[in-house]
């Protein structure tokens, strides 16, 4: 048997051409003669054209099953995230830049991509990778990985630091170049990590033990070394050990180190002026800027009349170059914030002065040392005139101070030792302020996208692993920030600035990107971490069609595909 299509067209009176269905079911045989004929046994013409489709198929031998029947997805685990990570972590060599093929480095890497798109606590990342919930496990043939190879991953990766540091300094630094450091800290959770102490928290936890690191970047803000330090070390002793790191372990004998005000102090310089080559960019603090601001002194409101910044000389400082700023921007910030704590602070003290008063509250000693929590509480206490008996509190403004100090206003003053010829006032400016991304790449690893805190390790060998894994997600988390620009809020095209004392401006773009939630192209854009998760829903299936296993991507959504063109590649199927 078999279905015969006996369609045929034909035109109409008014010379429309139509179609006349017809589909029938026939059986062929031979008559009496030996000559071949067609019996009609239906006319099929009514049912639907799959349903004729099936019919031919299985007069000609096929076997038709129940599509339910025949395909089951076994797995669908996400995969886009993983991917992006592995793809650009390939473009960058980061597994050359670890060391020898090995089994710890292949968990080293695991670790450094777990960390980028999902960062969770070692043990966490190793049920990760058992659990199936990821193809990064599998591909990465890490997903047998046991604790205790986990930790000689760590151990192997942080034997290995200077030399891993060393390659990302001869990518990114160079000799009479720019180079960025930086303190942070972060608390520890327990009682026994042998790095642990009390000291200046920057994470705002106090009465917690913390340790410290310092972080060195080339001037676009790409991490390039990190030192871990006891959690009461000071700024100026951590500088000096960066210091040592460029000469010593990177070879590079000249070099300009820029740093805040409290890392390169005057002690600090005095070393750094022993060193042949090494100069630096820093700041001046509060009173020594106070000091230049006297009625005899080289600062002066003048200098801003036509430009909002300049450069002076003065002979505390001899050899180096002073570049004065002023930032009216900063300057109202500054202002709002100290009326805004003085306020509060008028408010806490006149609760107090009620108290005194009623007679709720007496005696010197006791009045004083509530008096001191509030003052100590905002910072306010030297703009405030007291006095304090038995029985009597009074307080008010110290009006002149405020007045000095608000003087002072927006003004900052650069502090060189570089010459004009290698850096013109606008561009030691320029070196100071790009210590921000210094700070975004703190804010990255500490809180955004990596969170190295808080530490769990208590060997200090494991936390300087940790702090490293950390450092080097971190390189590769700039890499992807600065490839999936176009579809994050990130503005990837920031307009020169004729001022670079004034605040970075947006580009129309970026602006474009903020109101419409769109880029250029009409694809929705979102913050970073919301990017890697729309990633992660590009899922990779293990299919099981009628006993045969397939595996196979789900289609890319049209952010997904651009931004793997963005790094250049097809979303590959698996991370090898």
């Amino acid at each position: 048997m078999h279905i015969d299509n006996a369609s045929r067209q034909y035109e109409t009176a008014d010379g429309e051409r139509r179609i006349s269905r017809c589909f029938l079911l026939r059986r062929s045989y031979r008559d009496q003669n030996g000559r071949p004929r067609n019996e009609t046994l239906a006319n099929l013409s009514a049912l639907p054209d799959r349903v004729i489709e099936a019919l031919g198929k299985m007069l000609k031998g096929a076997t038709l099953v129940d599509a339910d029947d025949a395909f089951e997805v076994e797995r669908s685990v996400p995969h886009g995230n993983a991917a992006a990570a592995h793809v650009m972590a390939s473009q960058l060599g980061l597994r050359s830049l670890l060391g020898p093929p090995c089994r710890e480095r292949d968990i080293a890497y695991a670790l450094i991509l777990s960390r980028a798109v999902r960062p969770e606590s070692k043990l966490s990342t190793a049920g990760w990778w058992q659990s199936g919930d990821t193809t990064l496990g599998t591909d990465l043939s890490v997903a047998d990985a046991s604790t205790d190879d986990v930790y000689a991953a760590m151990d192997w990766v942080v034997s290995r630091q200077r030399e891993i540091e060393d390659r990302l300094a001869a990518r990114h630094l160079h000799a009479g170049g720019i180079a960025m450091f930086d303190l942070s800290s972060s608390w520890v959770e327990g009682s026994c990590c042998e790095l642990a102490a009390f000291g200046h928290s920057r994470d705002g936890k106090r009465g917690r033990k913390q340790i410290e690191y310092g972080l060195l970047t080339c001037p676009e803000g790409r991490p390039v070394a990190v030192e871990v330090f006891a959690g009461n070390t000071s700024d100026p002793i951590s500088f000096k050990t960066a210091i040592t790191r460029v000469r010593d372990d990177f070879g590079i004998g000249r070099l300009i180190m820029v740093g805040d005000r409290g890392m390169i102090t005057n002690t600090r310089i005095a070393d750094l002026r022993k060193l042949e080559g090494m100069e630096w960019v820093t700041a001046l603090r509060a009173p020594a800027i106070a000091a230049l601001a006297r009625d005899d002194g080289p600062l002066q409101m003048s200098l801003f009349d036509t430009r909002s910044f300049a450069e002076i000389t003065h002979p505390d400082y001899p050899g180096e170059r002073l570049i004065c700023c002023k930032n009216p921007f900063l300057a109202a910030e500054r202002a709002r914030k100290r009326e805004d704590l003085l306020a509060a602070t008028e408010k806490d003290l006149e609760k107090i002065r009620a108290s005194v008063a009623s007679g709720r509250l007496k005696g010197a000693g006791t009045i004083g040392e509530r008096v001191g929590k509030v003052i100590n509480k905002r910072k306010a206490g030297k703009h405030f005139l007291r006095e304090i008996t038995d029985t009597a509190f009074t307080f008010r403004r110290d009006q002149e101070k405020i007045t000095a100090e608000a003087a002072l206003d927006g003004i900052y003053v650069i502090r060189t030792s570089v010459s004009a010829d290698t850096l013109d006032p606008a561009s030691a400016i320029t070196a100071y302020k790009n210590l921000k991304y210094v700070e975004r790449d703190f804010r990255i690893t500490k809180a955004d996208d990596l969170d190295l805190r808080p530490i769990y390790h208590y060997l200090a060998s494991r936390v300087r692993a940790h702090v490293l894994l950390c450092m080097l997600a971190a390189y590769l988390t700039w890499h992807l920030r600065q490839a999936f620009a176009e579809l994050t809020f990130t503005d990837d095209d920031i307009p020169a600035n004729d001022d670079p004392v004034a605040p970075a401006r947006r580009s129309a773009e970026a602006r474009g990107k903020d109101g419409a939630k769109r880029n250029s192209g009409k694809l929705p854009v979102r913050k970073y971490g919301d990017l890697l998760d729309h990633l992660a829903t590009l899922s990779r299936q293990t299919i099981n069609f009628s006993g045969q296993r397939i595996e196979k991507l789900t289609s890319p959504t049209p952010v997904q595909r651009r931004a793997f063109e963005l790094l250049r590649t097809l979303v590959p199927l698996t991370l090898q």
